[in-house]
């Protein structure tokens, strides 16, 4: 078979740079077009020298209707404007459309599902193969300490990180409320500030930390009486997010339309 051929988006960001990375050395993969915003200084350089591994003939473009064209995936880290028309576009193409983005609103989300009709939808807050072990373990604990633990997830990226909390956090909190069989907007606490009262039953409370040069700190506390597990995963490189994303779109390749996580990538749902 031959090489599956994928579009970068945001190719000229730490993240794109990564993917294109990441694709050279990977088996079965290639860059097939690489696109970066309107009035980047970028636009023109080559992809590969830009990724620091020399010149692969594929230069940064603003056009994503020409980069889709005889693509087979489409990767994408970017913002939740972007990965909507991303997500149309692939629709049409009816390709594979692996989404990194988070922040992403409910309105998004299901705009997403309907691309998703003709996309084959690889989207997780989170690509490495650790975190998403990491959610099967925290839905595991939750379910096996029960109410009677109260649950925390404190998480810390880097200062440029624009939403809060971090959507690998929000997939940590997924797991613990799907281990305790409750929705979790119905029990979330994203903030807390002067006179709180007592913590509610039940709860899943978030902290965010921003600061410096950090990829991605994550810890879910399940703190009882006298007793408290931690659960830990810290990111020192985006690598395995590039990683998993590629490995997503190989496995979502002739896979019929739909939405899937990374829990499906990695049979973890088995």
């Amino acid at each position: 078979m031959s090489d599956m051929k994928l579009v970068v988006v945001g190719a000229g960001g730490r993240m794109g740079r990564t993917l294109v990375r990441i694709i050279s050395e990977t088996a079965g993969v290639a860059v097939h077009a690489a696109i970066e915003r309107e009035g980047s200084p970028l636009i023109g350089e080559d992809a590969g020298a830009l990724a620091g591994i020399g010149e692969i003939g594929v230069p940064l473009t603003t056009d994503p209707l020409a980069a889709v064209v005889g693509a087979e995936g489409i990767l994408d880290f970017t913002s939740p404007a972007s990965t909507i028309e991303f997500a149309e576009l692939a629709a049409q193409a009816r390709i594979v459309h692996v989404i990194g983005t988070t922040g992403c609103s409910t309105d998004d989300d299901a705009k997403i599902d309907a691309a998703a009709r003709h996309a084959t939808v690889v989207k997780s807050g989170n690509m490495s193969v650790g975190v998403n072990l990491l959610a099967v373990l925290v839905e595991r604990a939750a379910r096996t300490l029960g109410p009677d633990f109260d649950i925390e997830i404190l998480e810390m990226h880097h200062r440029h990180k624009v939403d809060a909390p971090s959507g690998t956090a929000l997939l940590l909190g997924e797991a613990a409320a799907r281990g305790r069989d409750i929705k979790l907007d119905d029990y979330a606490v994203r903030s807390r500030d002067g006179y709180t009262g007592p913590r509610p039953q039940g709860a899943i409370g978030f902290a965010t930390l921003r600061g410096g040069s950090v990829v991605g700190e994550h810890t879910v506390y399940l703190a009882g009486a006298g007793e408290r597990l931690e659960l830990r995963h810290v990111a020192e490189d985006r690598v395995q997010f590039a990683k998993g994303a590629v490995r997503a779109a190989l496995w979502a390749r002739g896979r019929k339309p739909g939405r899937y996580d990374m829990a499906d990538v990695l049979g973890l749902k088995d």
